[in-house]
Parts: structure tokens; C-alpha cells; sequence
């Protein structure tokens, strides 16, 4: 397999999409697909690699762009669950650090780095016992699922918590504990993987919208009727098995099977927001208990990523915004124990997301609230050749895309041992050789002629990859140049995104191809034109398309920062909703309230 194999392009999206429709007995005679996948988030993009790394035949559609929803707006953090362990969650917390270890050290180590996080403690000796047990259960249990991953916790007295933090208020900490986990790139994560899934067989389509599920004479769920957002044109997939892997979305692409089986899937709202990297002066990530959840103040290369909240939500799960009451919540927290307190005019960009969680069929009880509901995921049949999996976190993609594909396996008789999943020894688009690299990252930057920050972002972002990026730098010498409004990112990382990472609009590269739409105050617009400009002459736009896009993405902006000003998630979604999608979704089904 070489590198040519794993590119997402226009062009090949339209090919993925003519291979799928040739498995219709009406359109080809390709026969059918071993899976379809429908969902083009993390979960979905694992299963369409495990299942391709078998040898099944794979194809996998996602309505927008890849890691559109859940998967682009998480904490952006690869961790195990400390507070897990302390509600006894053994097998979750041990299954998480292992999984953490192999993104860390084979599978995907230029996109997850570990992370030291500092742990103020409030009381000398009674907390510090306490924590320091818990702590070392859970580097115990890394040590034992992945040794040599991350290193294991250290003590520190006050005056040691504040050398390493000095943003720290000195009465809000009496010593800590630094543990660790590690932080990730959670959209180029989802991106990489359906890139490898391809690199293996797999046929992937974005902006492709599951319509329809068709039966064959006995009922059993035969295929797909899609809708080609980019072109209108509908066809049909036929599957073995579909396997429906849309999150929050999971309830209402369950029931165009006509069955009433399947999960029900509560969505709670987690926002983060960011701030500049001189707002709060440490030398490591700082973790926080709070009276709901845990809050976490992440570093980043250019800034502080800090969040998040879990509220259960109940409002069109499109696009979910932070009013000023998300934000106002995570200052408040934050707040209590920074030295020189953030304010709203701190915030550079914010962000927010909706958890799949899986909901018991009654819940007993208050159901405003989300913590009665279990994180771990589960995989079933909704209908006969429809399998449904929800729940589950980050961490664990690769686990539950094993789960999903041996239970579809089993589902259609086959010896799962005879396809065993392998995707713990795969290592994603981009991870081989990335610590070699790094280490001549000096000797990379002085023969490109680019800056070493530029080479460590660009192999932070693409690993073995830079190789691609610096030939096609070569050969059209202007991709060498830092964008307008956004100088740490180049030009060739624009036409990289569209050339192998299937971005097809304005948005795809601004929010998530980069990371423009939340690193910036102004969400990107200061590189709008020119990213259009660059866009457009790759992807064929005349002049009226490259404006329309570029007004999508102000108008979007401005809703986004309007609603960041209203306290109220009600009128701040309604104010969002007043700006569709790139590629509008089509309502196919009554909406599913959580």
C-alpha cells in the first residue's frame, strides 16, 4: 500500500460514490457492500478501518464532512477516566489507558501527545492519601495495559505546585499531584483513520445522507437509499449489514428502518472555550474537580483549551452553540483558582459539542440531568442487517469499532476468529516514523527553507506526511507562504486539505481541515478570502460560488458570536439556526428529542 492509495479527494468521493451505487442490482452487478457504514464521526471512521483491515468489502457515507459533529468539538483529550476509577468503573478505566497507549505509541502518535496535568490539593493529608491512592491505581493499571506510555504521577509540595504553575492563586492549593494523560487533534484523528480505512479498500463519501433503509422479502435491512447533498442525485447501496454509527443522531437514522428496536441515546452539552497562551502562565495542564464534573485547562502550542460542561440538551442537534452561561460557568470554575482572573473578554473562541449517551429505557427520577446515564457503549441489533452502536468516548474508538464488527460478523454467521481485528498493530495515515522525523525536525526546516515552528506543526499535524506537503511546495513554490490572518498555518496545508483530505467547502478547511474557527477571535474570517481564493481555483468555483461561501462563513460567524452574548441556550440556538449547514441537511424523519 502506498500513500496514493489513502487520498480523499472531490474526484474520488464521486468514484467511492459510483463503486457503492454499482452494488445496486438495478445500477451494477458489483454485489453488495460486507458493510455500510452510516456516520463519518470517530466511531464510524474505526469501523470502517477495522472492517476494511479484515478484508470485507466496506463502504462508509457521512451527511456532512468528516468529524462534523461530536468528533471535532471534544475535550480534545486521550485519557483514561480518573474519576471512572473513583466510581469503581474498573474495566472502563483499564480498557481506556489501553487504548491511550497505542494511539500514543503506534497508532497515532503525531496527533496524541502525552500530557502532565497538576492536581491542586486542598487539605495536606486526608486528600493527599486519598488522591494519591486513586492516582496510582491508575497509573498501576497503565503501567500494566501500556507500560512506559506515559510516566507516573509525582508529589509536589505548595511552593513545587506553584514553580510549575505560578497562575495558581497560593490559597486555592496546599501541594499537588501531576498525573498524566495525553491531549489529541480529535478532527485530523477522524480524518486520518477514514483516509487508512480507504488506504485499505474502504469506500468513503462525505456530505452523503442516509434517506432510507431497504428490506429485502424476509424484512432483513438489505441497504441504503442516499441523497448526494453536493449534486441532489439520490442512489442506493446494498449491504450485508448496515451499521449505523451516528451518535446523537443515532435514534432518528434507527427508525428509518420502520422497526421499533434499536437504542435510545440522551445528547448532554459540553463546552469549551480558549484562551491566549499568555492568560495563564504554567508549565503543564491543570486538572480540577468540580461540584458536577471535572474541568480541565489543556495546553496548547498558541493557547489554553479549558472546559467542559455536561447539561442535558434538548434543542436541534445540528449545530449546538455556548451561550454566555456555558461560558460564564467554565470562567467561574477556572476562576477559582487562577491568581489573575479570566473574563469574557479573555475568551478568543469557544466551542461546543453533544455527547451520545446512552439512555435506559425509563429513566427513574430527574431527567434534566445526564448523570444517571452510562458512558459505555453498547452494540445491538435494531432490525434484522441493522446494527447499532451509541455510547463510549474517544478514547475507546478503536474498541468499540472492534466490538461493532464482530458483532455484525456474528450476526451474519461468520467465525469472528478467522477475522480478527488488527487494528491495534495498524498505525494510522501519517504515524509511521513520526519520532524519527521529529527528531530531524532542525535538519528538515534547513533543508525546506521553512521555520522549525512551521516543520513542528506540520509534522504535529501530518507526520511522515510533511514529505507530501514539501513536494507539493516544490512544485508550485507559492504554498510556501504563511496564510493571511492566520501566519502558523501555510498555503499548502489548504491544498493538502482538499488534494487528500476531501475538504469540498470554506467550512471544512476553517473548522476543521485547521483549527481557524476557535484559535482566532475573529473564527477565521482575516483568511477567509484567501483560503477561497485558493479553494476556489482547486475545486472548480466561479466567482459567485467562492462569495457565497465566504458569506456561509461570516454569517455563520456571526451567529456563533451573537449567540456566545446571550444568556439563554433557547434564543442562542434559535439565533444559530438562523444559519443552515454548507449542504442543508434534508429532514427525513420527525426529529428524536433526547
Amino acid at each position: 500500500m502506498s500513500n496514493s492509495d489513502a487520498i480523499l479527494s472531490e474526484q474520488t468521493r464521486a468514484d467511492h460514490l459510483a463503486a457503492m451505487a454499482a452494488t445496486d442490482p438495478h445500477q451494477g452487478d458489483a454485489g453488495p457492500l460486507d458493510v455500510l457504514v452510516i456516520g463519518g464521526g470517530v466511531t464510524g471512521a474505526g469501523i470502517a478501518l477495522d472492517a476494511a483491515t479484515r478484508g470485507l468489502r466496506v463502504g462508509i457515507v457521512e451527511a456532512q464532512d468528516w468529524a462534523s459533529g461530536t468528533s471535532s468539538r471534544s475535550s480534545k483529550l486521550v485519557h483514561g477516566g480518573l474519576r471512572y476509577l473513583y466510581q469503581l468503573d474498573f474495566p472502563l478505566v483499564a480498557e481506556s489507558l489501553r487504548e491511550r497507549g497505542l494511539l500514543l505509541t503506534t497508532t497515532a502518535p503525531h496527533l496524541v501527545r502525552a500530557q502532565p496535568f497538576l492536581w491542586p490539593l486542598k487539605t495536606p493529608v486526608i486528600e493527599r492519601a486519598y488522591s494519591a491512592v486513586g492516582v496510582g491505581m491508575y497509573d498501576a493499571m497503565a503501567q500494566w495495559a501500556h507500560r512506559g506510555s506515559v510516566p507516573i504521577q509525582r508529589h509536589h509540595t505548595r511552593r513545587g505546585s506553584l514553580k510549575l504553575a505560578p497562575a495558581l492563586r497560593r490559597d486555592a492549593l496546599t501541594g499537588s499531584i501531576v498525573y498524566y494523560d495525553a491531549r489529541v487533534d480529535d478532527a485530523r484523528l477522524v480524518v486520518d483513520l477514514v483516509r487508512t480505512a480507504v488506504r485499505y479498500g474502504a469506500l468513503a463519501a462525505s456530505r452523503s445522507q442516509l434517506v432510507g433503509l431497504s428490506k429485502d422479502p424476509t424484512g432483513r435491512v438489505d441497504g441504503a437509499d442516499l441523497r448526494d447533498l453536493e449534486t441532489g442525485q439520490q442512489l442506493h447501496v446494498s449491504a450485508r449489514t448496515v451499521i449505523n454509527a451516528t451518535g446523537v443522531w443515532t435514534e432518528k437514522s434507527q427508525s428509518l428502518s420502520g422497526g421499533s428496536g434499536g437504542l435510545k441515546v440522551l445528547a448532554s452539552k459540553g463546552i469549551h472555550i480558549v484562551v491566549p497562551k499568555d492568560r495563564i502562565t504554567s508549565e503543564v495542564g491543570i486538572f480540577l474537580r468540580t461540584e458536577k464534573s471535572v474541568l480541565f485547562i489543556i495546553p496548547w502550542k498558541r493557547y489554553w483549551v479549558i472546559g467542559t460542561t455536561d447539561t442535558a440538551y434538548h434543542l436541534d442537534r445540528r449545530e449546538p452553540v455556548a451561550d454566555r452561561s456555558d461560558i460564564q460557568y467554565i470562567l467561574d470554575h477556572a476562576n477559582a483558582v487562577l491568581a489573575d482572573p479570566l473574563t469574557v473578554d479573555d475568551v478568543i473562541g469557544s466551542y461546543a459539542g453533544l455527547r451520545p449517551l446512552l439512555q435506559p429505557g425509563t429513566l427513574d427520577g430527574d431527567e434534566s440531568t445526564s448523570t444517571k446515564v452510562s458512558r459505555e457503549h453498547t452494540v445491538t441489533e435494531a432490525a434484522p442487517g441493522l446494527v447499532v452502536i451509541a455510547g463510549g468516548k474517544l478514547t475507546s474508538y478503536r474498541k468499540m469499532a472492534e466490538d461493532a464488527v464482530d458483532f455484525a460478523l456474528e450476526k451474519l454467521g461468520q467465525d469472528v476468529a478467522a477475522h480478527p481485528s488488527v487494528t491495534a498493530q495498524t498505525p494510522l495515515q501519517g504515524a509511521d516514523g513520526y519520532h524519527a522525523l521529529w527528531s530531524r525536525r532542525e535538519a528538515i526546516a534547513e533543508h525546506s527553507g521553512l521555520s522549525v515552528d512551521h516543520v513542528e506543526d506540520l509534522l504535529d499535524r501530518y507526520g511522515c506526511e510533511i514529505s507530501e506537503i514539501l513536494r507539493a511546495i516544490g512544485d508550485r513554490p507559492d504554498l510556501a507562504g504563511e496564510l493571511t490572518g492566520a501566519p502558523e498555518y501555510l498555503r499548502a496545508e489548504i491544498a493538502f486539505g482538499i488534494s487528500h483530505e476531501g475538504a469540498l467547502h470554506l467550512e471544512d478547511l476553517l473548522a476543521r481541515r485547521t483549527r481557524m474557527h476557535y484559535e482566532h477571535r475573529d473564527r477565521g474570517q482575516g483568511a477567509a478570502e484567501e483560503v477561497a481564493e485558493l479553494a476556489g481555483e482547486m475545486l472548480g468555483w466561479d466567482d459567485q460560488q467562492r462569495a457565497a461561501e465566504i458569506a456561509a462563513w461570516r454569517e455563520r460567524c456571526a451567529a456563533e458570536e451573537k449567540a456566545a452574548g446571550i444568556t439563554g441556550e433557547v434564543e442562542a440556538q434559535q439565533i444559530r439556526n438562523e444559519v443552515g449547514e454548507a449542504t442543508p441537511f434534508i429532514d427525513v424523519a420527525p426529529e428524536v428529542q433526547g
